[in-house]
């Protein structure tokens, strides 16, 4: 049942005249892996990821009302020797906040020195003179929000914002508090959380973002290195003639307009299929049935 209705539309940020499609592309699996270290180095395939973004750099380049955005966790060189030119309606949202240690470990990197070398780091290695949006994500918890104060790091990006070098502010990894606290500094226009079809913590967050036209980013939205399994997501699937991926990312659509999905691949089907989904439409009644899911994670 993919039909012709474009259900991604799109979603302005907050104080802004970004007005995005609400599909975009996370470049996160573009990177490598060794053994157990995720998002390292250069991709296994360089020449698929490469094909992957070339896919995306045409999408982009047809007409469309919609700025299309990437979202680029690793900030790598090879961004820029794919998609550049880059095209005039094309969004680059990066993050900053942490670094890789040898091992693969996530370090904290909240530090003014850190930030401002993680900004121009960005800037070379995308070949920009300014970044379009910049996550500060939060470490105290590496893979779930933790309170603690983030008024210093953000102070930092607001200055950095100040001379120019960034054009807006998102957050990462964060809680209600954290994001409260940041916007008293400075504007936000995104959060970024950890939720899907079946890690719903933030249901309520992403209700309080929508009335303050905050966008909400999810990341993992198909589950992340380990997809999304579900026997309910499995038959909705079948029954709709779509596959797992298409459904989940068709239900984060079919919720509140300021969530944006950021689905990652590099494979070239995979992208084409996750572009799919925005044309699925899925029934008032099957949508109750994926929601129970939730509730039983």
């Amino acid at each position: 049942m993919i039909g012709q209705i474009d259900l991604a539309r799109h979603f302005t940020l907050s104080g802004s005249a970004m007005t995005l499609s609400r599909v975009g592309y996370g470049a996160m699996q573009l990177a490598g892996r060794d053994g157990d270290k995720l998002v390292w180095g250069p991709p296994r395939d360089i020449d698929a990821a490469n094909r992957s973004s070339a896919t995306c750099r045409r999408k982009w380049r047809e007409p469309h009302r919609y700025r299309r955005f990437l979202w680029s966790p690793c900030q790598e060189p090879d961004h820029k020797k794919a998609l550049s030119p880059y095209p005039d309606d094309l969004v680059i949202v990066t993050k900053v906040g942490a670094r890789r240690g040898e091992d693969g470990s996530w370090i904290p990197a909240f530090s003014r020195g850190d930030l401002t070398t993680a900004i121009h780091d960005n800037l070379r290695n995308l070949g920009l003179d300014v970044l379009d949006v910049v996550n500060l994500r939060s470490m105290f918890s590496i893979h779930e929000p933790a309170e603690g104060s983030i008024e210093a790091p953000l102070a930092v990006l607001a200055e950095l914002q100040q001379k120019g070098l960034v054009r807006h502010i998102g957050l990462s990894n964060v809680t209600p508090a954290q994001i409260a606290e940041a916007r008293h500094i400075a504007p936000i226009v995104c959060v970024q959380n950890h939720y899907n079809l079946a890690h719903r913590t933030d249901d309520a967050l992403i209700a309080d973002l929508a009335r303050d036209g905050i966008a909400y980013v999810p990341f993992f939205p198909l589950g992340g290195f380990t997809p999304l399994q579900s026997a309910t997501l499995s038959d909705v699937a079948a029954r709709l003639g779509a596959t797992p991926m298409q459904v989940a990312l068709a239900w984060l659509l079919q919720r509140p307009p300021n969530i944006l999905v950021i689905p990652g691949t590099s494979s070239i089907e995979h992208l084409r299929e996750n572009l799919q989904s925005s044309m699925l439409q899925i029934p008032p009644e099957v949508i109750a049935d994926l929601d129970a899911i939730g509730g039983s994670a």
